[in-house]
Order: structure tokens, then sequence, then C-alpha cells
């Protein structure tokens, strides 16, 4: 059996998708800044896509940024807010402790440039509160930027009342939403958000296209110049058969967002009742408020890679973090952040699930996972040593 359990990374494009784009290849070829016909209609094209998106996230069609995925806009959402607040002699920022790298690798750079950056706890129930946003905000604070849920552990983080204290205060709130988009309800207006990031891959979309939401007023800055698409702040011919492909793709997901996330909570419960049967582990994330599709889990004596590779020769696709850190032979940032130490954050598990999962695949998911991990421990040393008594169990 093949089980595909690691939509967190990217999930497989829709027929819905490849449908909206194969349309625009065939019909929709022209460039949208020509002003002949052909041109003209793949113009009429995009901007319907604007609006569709618009529309499932709340918003006005011209706060509808296209980029090329999730990292451009969270690079150009936290830099516009940097330089704006710089002018203002603002130079303070609010984050989080696990945000995906995209943010925190361009919150460093903005510290080395002399802003200082404040990267909220998240050990206290693997989350944050909006107490402590409240508590952080000063009067040189430009930006808070939040992720809107987790892409490792699955925490749903506070973010309407985040937005509601960010507006009382008058300061810019920008949420990563990449893992969110597609599977919560959001509503931009509603939640107080000023940005919003959010990839199409996440939810069954084409990869390298993403949207940046910025509320009318905010003033972007450039990461790329060039002709004058997107209202002159993003340059380059816009990559309209992907922007479709999103389109289609967001109003799928929203449109079923409720029976989708019955059917994979339900899933996910159940994996996490299994799995927690398991000696001398622990879930990662808010037990409560997490993702529909996220289960994260640490199991002590083991190496997250072996893991990954057992599961897979079971047919189990899965990872043990972020995919954009698969590389690396750290564990994850994220783990160690919510005060997991580096010798149990080395055997991390991630299994994320969407409605094309299962109750067999998870069935098979659960009589696979215990097995590989017993034979992890009984091959490992750590685990003999924890066992006869030499090192004590952490979990």
């Amino acid at each position: 059996m093949q089980v595909y359990a690691d939509n967190a990374a990217t999930t497989k494009m829709s027929d819905i998708a490849i449908a909206a784009m194969t349309d625009c290849y065939y019909k929709y070829y022209g460039n949208p800044s020509s002003l002949h016909s052909v041109g003209q209609e793949a113009k009429e094209k995009l901007e319907d896509a604007r609006a569709r998106i618009a529309a499932c996230l709340g918003c006005e069609p011209r706060e509808i940024y296209f980029t090329s995925g999730g990292s451009e806009a969270d690079n150009q959402a936290i830099i516009s807010a940097a330089r704006l607040g710089a002018k203002k002699g603002k130079k303070h920022i609010i984050s989080t402790a696990f945000e995906h790298h995209a943010v925190l690798h361009t919150l460093q750079r903005l510290e080395n440039e002399g802003f200082e950056i404040t990267l909220l706890d998240v050990r206290n129930g693997h989350n944050i509160t909006a107490q402590q946003v409240k508590d952080a905000i000063r009067e040189d604070t430009c930006l808070v930027t939040v992720m809107y849920a987790n892409n490792e552990i699955g925490s749903i983080l506070p973010i309407p009342e985040i937005g509601a204290i960010c507006k009382e205060a008058g300061v810019p709130f920008h949420t990563d939403a990449v893992q969110a988009v597609g599977h919560l309800h959001i509503n931009v207006k509603e939640q107080n958000i000023d940005m919003l990031s959010l990839s199409a891959h996440k939810f069954h979309g084409p990869k390298g296209v993403g949207v940046l939401y910025a509320r009318r007023g905010i003033a972007l800055q450039n990461l790329i110049d060039g002709g004058a698409q997107e209202r002159g702040k993003r340059g380059g011919t816009e990559n309209l058969p992907g922007i479709c492909g999103l389109a289609a793709a967001l109003e799928d997901a929203c449109a079923h967002i409720d029976e989708n996330a019955a059917k994979v909570s339900a899933m996910r419960d159940k994996l996490i009742a299994g799995l927690s049967q398991i000696p001398h582990c622990a879930l990662n994330g808010d037990p409560v408020n997490r993702l529909p599709g996220n289960v994260s889990f640490c199991f002590e004596g083991i190496e997250g890679e072996a893991l990954l590779l057992y599961l897979d020769a079971h047919g189990i696709c899965a990872s043990s973090g972020s995919a954009c850190t698969s590389g690396s032979l750290d564990p994850s940032h994220v783990l160690l952040a919510i005060g997991r130490v580096h010798d149990v954050a080395h055997g991390s598990l991630r299994l994320s699930l969407d409605h094309n999962n299962t109750d067999e695949e998870i069935d098979h998911i659960l009589t696979a996972v215990p097995q590989v991990v017993t034979l992890l421990r009984n091959m490992s040393p750590v685990w003999r040593d924890l066992q006869n008594g030499t090192r004590e169990y952490i979990l």
C-alpha cells in the first residue's frame, strides 16, 4: 500500500487546478500586458482569478499581489513594513521562535541592519498567547509577524485576537498563512490581518505561485523591479496558468473546508491516539488548537531519518519536519523552540494528512510505525543505555 502523508510539504495537484491551467495554456496564452485582443483576453482571465482569490480571503481584488510562492510573499511583507517603520524611527519587530525560515532568515537580515527582533517564547503549550503579543508591543514596534499555523507541529495561533491587539495599537500585522489557507476559515478584514502570505501547492494548486495580500494603504517595497505588473510592485510577466490553477484550487478548497476538516480531523485523532500508545513518545504541538491534518511526534531512542527510510519501505511517505530543512543534520528549530532536547528532537516524525487519505491508510500507518520504532530501538545503543539505566529517559 502506498500512503502519501506529507501534505504539509506539498499536495498533489487537483484535477480542477490542472484543468484550469490547461485551459490557459491552450486558450489564454497571450501576455496580459499586451494591448491586442489576445493579450487583453489573458488580462481579463488574470483579473478574474484575482477577484476570485480576493473573495476567498474576504478582501478587495486590488489588495492581491501575485508572487512565486509563500517565501517571496513573506519577504516582501516583512521588508515593506520594516522600511516603512524605519522612516518613522520605528525599528522593532515581534515574531515567534518557531516561524518558517522564510520569516526568521528575513528577520535575521533585518537584525543585522539594526532592527531589534523579539521572538516570543512558544514552550508554553507549544503555542503563544495574544497576551504575549500585547505585552511585547512598544512605541517603536513597526510590525508583528506571526504565522497562522505552524508547518511542523500544527499549532494554530490566536490570529483574530492578535489582529485585534495590533489594530488597537496601530501596528501592522502580517501572518504567514501558508499552512492554513484552504484548510481553515480566514477572513482578513474580520480578523484584522494587514498582510497575509499563501502558496498554491499547499492546497492542491501548482508549485511556484503564491499570493501576498496587502491591505489597501500599505506601501509595498519592490523585491523584483521591472515592468509595471502587479500595480508596479512585482515586475515580471504574470504566470497566468499558475495563477488560474491557484484560483481554482483555492475556491475548491474553501468550498469544502468544513467537510474536509471533519474527515481529516477524525483520521488525525485516530493516529494520535494510536501512536500515543508507543512507550516513551510525545505529541508535538498544541493538542487542541492544531491543523486538521497534522500529527507530529517525537520518539525517544531513534533517529528520524532512519524512521523515514524504513517507513518509505512500508510505502509510507512522511517527514521529520519542514521539507525546507530536510538536508540539515541539525534538529528542527521548531522542536528546540518548544523545549525538546536535541536527543529527542532528532527522533521526530510528521504525518500530514488531507481528504484524499483513507481509514485503511491510517490503519496501515498505525501498524507500520510501532513496528519500525521497535526495530530501530532494538538496533540503537542509545535505547540500550536507556533500558539498562545508563541513561535516564526524557519522555
